[in-house]
């Protein structure tokens, strides 16, 4: 079911859609656009729809550092698998989509993924585990990027 529910995720993300122009009414894209995404919850629908939004934002230009801590931070585990799939509205031809795959897209258009500096310390996880391209943050460069009033911040 989850290779299908894959293949379907990667033949449908174009269309994903995300209805609605590329760019909001009256926002103007610069290469400065960035954004931080800090991720928590292990909730799979809190997940999806930040994988959802973060995809949305990143169609439209944003540059994006995605932070996942806590119960999220499995997302970044290689060969981590949710319990279940999400369906999507009716009208999108994804039908059923899971975080990990949605986070696997985001990092191929070059989303910047972390786990929490005490994400691999309080887990039985080691650097080992984590899926190709995640890293460990440091909690300073995070904390630049939190105080920079040019870069938004958004929590799930």
């Amino acid at each position: 079911m989850l290779s299908r529910t894959f293949l379907a995720l990667a033949a449908a993300i174009p269309v994903f859609g995300f209805a609605g122009p590329a760019m909001a009414e009256g926002h103007e894209h610069t290469e400065a656009d960035r954004a931080l995404m800090i991720l928590t919850s292990d909730s799979l629908h809190t997940q999806g729809m930040a994988m959802i939004l973060s995809s949305a934002m990143q169609q439209q230009g944003t540059d994006l550092h995605i932070l996942l801590c806590d119960g999220a931070g499995e997302l970044a585990v290689e060969g981590y698998a949710s319990p279940e799939a999400i369906a999507t509205p009716p009208a999108n031809p994804a039908g059923e989509v899971v975080p990990e795959a949605l986070l696997g897209r985001l990092m191929g258009n070059g989303a910047k993924v972390d786990v929490c500096a005490i994400f691999l310390p309080n887990t039985a996880h080691d650097a080992g585990d984590l899926k190709a391209g995640v890293g460990v943050a440091s909690p300073g460069p995070i904390a630049e990027m939190m105080r920079d009033p040019a870069i938004p911040v958004y929590s799930f």
